[in-house]
Formats: C-alpha cells, sequence, structure tokens
C-alpha cells in the first residue's frame, strides 16, 4: 500500500428537472457530469475518489415519488458500476460508487460499490441508518436498511471503510 495517499471527493448539483427531462436522461447526463470530474481528479494524481450520495441523479429523498424507483439498478453488474469500473481501471483510481441498487423488486438500497484501481468490484457497503426526518427525509420511502454489516476494502492504495 502506498504510504501517501491522494483522495478526491466529488459533490455535484443536478440541475435537470424530472418535470422536463426523463429519469434515464438525468441519470445519463449526472454519470457524464462525474465522469468529467473524476476525469479532472485523474489529472491531479487522485488514488482513490468517493462520488456523493446517489450520485447518479438528483437527492429524491425530499419527496415521495416512485418514479425514482427508476434510477435502481442491480450492483455489480449494473450500467453504472460497470462504467465506473471502466473508469477506474482506466485511470488506475479506486473509486467508491454510491448508487441506488435493486437488490430484487422491492428491495432496494443506498449502496456504494467499492471498485479498485485494476477495475476489479471488491464489493459493496448498504447504508444501515435510514433516517425519516420531515421534511426532506423520507429515506424510509426508499431504501431498505443495509444488511451488509460494516466491511472495510482493501484497495490497492488503502484500506477503505464506507
Amino acid at each position: 500500500m502506498a504510504r501517501h495517499v491522494r483522495s478526491g471527493l466529488v459533490q455535484t448539483h443536478c440541475e435537470w428537472s424530472p418535470e422536463k427531462y426523463s429519469i434515464k436522461d438525468i441519470r445519463k447526463k449526472m454519470v457524464d457530469k462525474t465522469e468529467k470530474l473524476i476525469e479532472a481528479a485523474a489529472k491531479k494524481k487522485t488514488h482513490i475518489i468517493c462520488l456523493q450520495e446517489l450520485f447518479n441523479g438528483p437527492y429524491f429523498c425530499a419527496e415521495q415519488q416512485i418514479r425514482w424507483h427508476e434510477l435502481t439498478e442491480p450492483i455489480p453488474d449494473g450500467p453504472t458500476t460497470e462504467r465506473m469500473k471502466k473508469l477506474a481501471k482506466k485511470y488506475g483510481m479506486a473509486m467508491v460508487v454510491p448508487i441506488y441498487e435493486r437488490e430484487m423488486t422491492g428491495f432496494f438500497f443506498n449502496t456504494a460499490a467499492v471498485i479498485d484501481a485494476d477495475g476489479k468490484y471488491l464489493g459493496k457497503y448498504r447504508k444501515h441508518h435510514i433516517p425519516q426526518v420531515a421534511p426532506g427525509f423520507w429515506e424510509k420511502f426508499y431504501f431498505t436498511p443495509g444488511n451488509t454489516g460494516y466491511v472495510v476494502f482493501e484497495t490497492k492504495f488503502a484500506r477503505v471503510g464506507v
């Protein structure tokens, strides 16, 4: 493992409204936007990058709308994880990739996939504590409490706990 590890955090704003754009279009725009920031971090020789919670869409938990279930996808075989695995390998960067996970119909998790610098999927952490605080945090409407325990992942650069 490296003695000095350069870490990066990505926080973005979603400027695309579901009243004007489809959920699929919003996801694509957010992933494209984030990919540019990952590339910028790679140019700064970032070793480990962590994307924001539910990065491939807006933070939708401020409302209770089933339309956001369309953002769910499987991990590790979903399109976003697959794309991030390729980017991790391309840039030699370990990644923490938070996604709205669909394990099966009706079982959705607030999950972070962890990918090593060679593009290998290391595993996932599912958020345990699901807040339900009005207004603005209707997370129990969307997420099942996590069942993965508090895992630590051994990346090329450091041990990472999500």
